[in-house]
């Protein structure tokens, strides 16, 4: 039990047998006849075995540990490879659409300004003596205001903040290279 103990608890810690007999200042061969069963180390040398796998000596001796197949490992690599993928895409996905919606914004704000420079302000030859009227007519002027005066403002911000984080995606993208 020790042996099969001892040989799963050092693959699983990556260790060769070289590794492990560096750490417990024994040759290779030493390791190999505990691991066969062919010997079995004194009190001392288990202590020092169980510090250099960092394992109690209760789980040395007792019940047989599974030996973690390399197998197990490609498995769990390739799901957290799939997982990487994922949130990869769901990030980009994130980025286009955000991307998508403020050059959507920036046209809606572009044919609002066109269409209200082509009016060319109708609500001013309004009378506003009717208080209906007067309220319509501020709603249109602030309206106007935004698209005309802060249109052109939030335009260039959102240009230069979408050039922004083109910028810094194209460098990411380049260093993983």
């Amino acid at each position: 039990m020790l042996n099969e103990n001892m040989k799963a608890i050092r693959k699983s810690k990556g260790l060769s047998q070289q590794e492990l007999a560096v750490k417990l200042n024994v040759v290779r061969q030493t390791i190999s006849k505990w691991e066969q069963g062919l010997s079995v180390p004194d009190s001392d040398m288990l202590i020092a075995i169980s510090e250099a796998l960092e394992t109690p000596v209760s789980t040395l001796l007792g019940e047989n540990v599974k030996e973690s197949e390399v197998d197990d490992l490609k498995a769990i690599s390739a799901k957290l490879e799939v997982i990487n993928l994922q949130l990869a895409q769901r990030k980009n996905t994130g980025k286009r659409i955000l991307h998508w919606l403020l050059i959507a914004l920036c046209v809606i704000i572009a044919a609002t300004f066109a269409i209200l420079l082509e009016l060319e302000s109708p609500y001013l030859g309004w009378d506003y003596n009717d208080p209906e009227t007067a309220v319509l007519g501020a709603a249109f002027h602030s309206f106007e205001w935004l698209f005309v005066r802060a249109a052109p403002i939030i335009l260039i911000a959102l240009i230069l903040f979408l050039t922004g984080s083109i910028r810094r995606f194209r460098d990411g993208v380049w260093r993983r290279s």
